[in-house]
């Protein structure tokens, strides 16, 4: 979780950054190396304990609906 808060952070900067700097392909680069990078990591974390976001929840990767069904940490179940 603190990695994906840490890539997360980092590409939500360095779009701010883009904003005024669009032609900064370093930054471009760092951009989506970052995205990717949150990617994987959000998609990981659906895997063992379900989405985390809505750009998981469809994926194959968090068993699609089934975290529904699962029990929220109150429960017991995985946070």
């Amino acid at each position: 979780m603190q990695h994906i808060n840490e890539v997360s952070f980092a590409v939500n900067d360095v779009t701010l950054y883009l904003d005024s700097h669009p032609c900064d392909s370093k930054a471009m680069e760092f951009y989506k190396e970052n995205v990717k990078k949150r990617n994987k990591a959000l998609r990981e974390y659906a895997k063992h304990y379900g989405p985390l976001t809505i750009d998981t929840a469809d994926d194959a990767q968090s068993n699609s609906w089934e975290w529904i069904s699962q029990p929220w940490p109150w429960e017991g179940g995985n946070c």
